[in-house]
């Protein structure tokens, strides 16, 4: 389909091809680890599992599509497409991370590449100046996550990328908390937009999954010569799986973000919550922004109730019924979580709580159920603190 197509129909058809064989309206799962070749080099297109697979094909074109880039890339997990970007960086090479991310993404900063002499530094980047003055002739990254986990603050795209470009260093986007229905970051800029699709993109909390989208051909071939030979690629059933969660993004992150709005307020006007972080509150610091760059405001809230004690933190996600206590975030089903002792628990404490991780913090995933029954579910167990 050579049309570009709007993001509603996107979802369905972006980056699809007819499928050869029978005509498949779904992309069939080929469950191979090796191609028939007529002579050595002469074959369909496809050779080793590892290297290529037309399921997996199917899922990057998806992606590229979704965030209007020219190429995607497939990986195992997203901490695994991340690994690919920072392993294009060498030893003494810098890298200038926003300060409040993902734990998992601040464990591979840390404990990972660190060892191997990349340097990170860790910015608010709410002042797009604070990132310009740590910007040397080593710096090769500025890695951005938008809404940060679990702080929900929004960094400027625009502005950032526009830094990196002038600088020509690379500016990558954890897209995940937004996905491509709620903010486009290659159309703001910058040069990597990456996911962890085991969240909204796949969208049923059923595989893990990590997808990388670019513009630049140079940075998808160093992206793909990574991809196959570091090997940690995903298999054509989580590709399928995916590819079937793509296809009602759309519909699914309307009502995450209808619910999210409604669950946010609903917090906010009740007196035994100290503080909410949401973007789409007028007195967020960044909601100007969020407004420009997003669609709207998503699905993720954090909250400290009063006293913000991790006692009564723990008694409240203990005693929801609808809210699932688990990891991860973008399932059709609403979770809760702890991220001082789930997901930022590798960070250490007076970092975490530096950034506010406090304690007392909870995280929500809100999901598509009856907005009704998960204020009624939040309201009973905030009622026993």
């Amino acid at each position: 389909m050579t049309k570009k197509l709007r993001f509603n129909s996107s979802t369905i058809h972006g980056g699809q091809e007819e499928e050869k064989g029978y005509g498949a309206v779904m992309p069939p799962i080929y469950q191979t680890s090796t191609y028939a070749q007529k002579s050595p080099g002469k074959h369909r297109g496809y050779e080793y599992g590892r290297t290529h697979n037309p399921t997996r094909s199917a899922l990057e074109r998806s992606i590229s599509a979704l965030e209007n880039g020219k190429y995607g890339l497939a990986f195992a997990s997203g901490l695994a497409a991340m690994d690919a970007i920072i392993k294009m960086f060498d030893p003494n090479d810098e890298i200038i991370s926003v300060n409040d991310l993902y734990g998992g993404s601040f464990r591979l900063f840390t404990q990972i590449f660190k060892k191997y002499g990349i340097k990170i530094h860790f910015v608010n980047m709410q002042d797009s100046e604070s990132v310009e003055a740590l910007i040397t002739k080593k710096t090769k990254l500025i890695w951005v996550e938008t809404p940060t986990n679990p702080m929900m603050n929004v960094v400027d795209i625009k502005a950032i990328s526009a830094i990196g470009n002038a600088h020509k260093i690379v500016v990558a986007v954890d897209n995940t908390f937004a996905s491509p229905y709620l903010q486009q970051p290659l159309e703001l800029g910058a040069s990597i937009v990456m996911h962890s699709a085991t969240k909204y993109l796949a969208g049923h909390s059923d595989t893990v999954l990590g997808l990388v989208a670019v513009n630049d051909a140079a940075l998808f071939e160093k992206l793909a010569f990574i991809q196959n030979s570091s090997g940690a690629v995903p298999g054509p059933m989580d590709c399928f799986l995916t590819l079937r969660g793509i296809k009602t993004l759309h519909i699914r992150m309307q009502r995450h973000s209808e619910n999210g709005s409604v669950i946010a307020k609903f917090l906010k006007d009740n007196s035994k919550i100290e503080k909410v972080y949401w973007p789409g509150f007028s007195d967020h610091p960044n909601h100007d922004i969020a407004k420009i760059q997003m669609k709207s405001f998503g699905g993720m809230i954090s909250f400290v109730p009063k006293g913000g004690d991790k006692a009564e933190a723990f008694k409240i996600i203990e005693n929801l019924k609808i809210f699932t206590l688990a990891e991860s975030l973008g399932g059709v089903e609403s979770l809760a979580g702890h991220p001082a002792s789930m997901t930022h628990a590798s960070i250490p404490k007076e970092i975490r709580e530096k950034s506010g991780v406090v304690e007392g913090l909870i995280r929500l995933s809100v999901g598509i159920e009856d907005e009704q029954d998960l204020i009624e579910d939040l309201d009973q167990a905030i009622n026993l603190i």
